[in-house]
């Protein structure tokens, strides 16, 4: 279905309504066979959603929304954030060149670069290479729940998402789009035991 024929609620509404059909195990039938969508979007694309999620093997979005080929543009990192210029520019691209009318950050729970972040803040751990400047934008994320109750992973996951989301709200290429209701950004959280995504974030 093309981008510019959903409303920001019509496309939020098709990936809640994906994701309870995969976390009721009625998942993977538009994965099954996508020869006629190879040929169909090979000269073109128009996803309904751009989704922002993190590496990790056991957070595929196609499959976490039942959803098929040509439906999602997606940009993954360790941690599911936007900071960089790659990143955020591949949402910036999916906003303003195809139009999407939603942008999803998706966190995880148990999520390892989250995990890192937690560990260099209450650890004073250090990783080698890339590995640090990577996890860097979650710091602040980590440091600002790090007194709550509850496990400070999962409070860091949630935090992690709403400052993302925030963050690419006051994104210039996003805001006026934004602003005119023409697209809506939301953050979520995929659990990994039950298969459900929990919407954190809807203005």
């Amino acid at each position: 279905m093309s981008s510019r024929s959903l409303t920001p609620a019509q496309a939020l509404q098709k990936l809640k309504q994906g994701n309870a059909e995969y976390a009721a195990g009625r998942g993977s039938g538009n994965q099954a066979d996508d020869s006629h969508l190879r040929k169909e979007f090979a000269d073109k694309q128009e996803p309904f959603a751009v989704v922002i999620s993190c590496s990790d093997s056991r957070v595929p979005s196609e499959r976490v929304f039942n959803l098929a080929l040509g439906d999602l543009f997606i940009v993954r990192n360790a941690g599911n954030t936007v900071v960089d210029t790659a990143s955020l520019g591949s949402v910036q691209y999916a906003v303003a060149v195809l139009g999407v009318p939603l942008v999803l950050v998706m966190g995880h729970e148990r999520c390892g670069a989250v995990r890192a972040a937690t560990d260099v803040v209450t650890n004073n751990v250090s990783f080698p290479g890339s590995i640090g400047r990577m996890i860097e934008p979650i710091l602040p994320s980590v440091l600002r729940v790090r007194e709550q109750d509850g496990d400070l992973v999962e409070n860091a996951v949630r935090e992690n998402v709403r400052r993302m989301v925030a963050f690419l709200r006051t994104d210039p290429i996003i805001a006026e789009p934004l602003k005119s209701r023409s697209v809506i950004v939301v953050g979520a959280r995929f659990d990994l035991d039950d298969g459900v995504v929990e919407f954190l974030e809807e203005a």
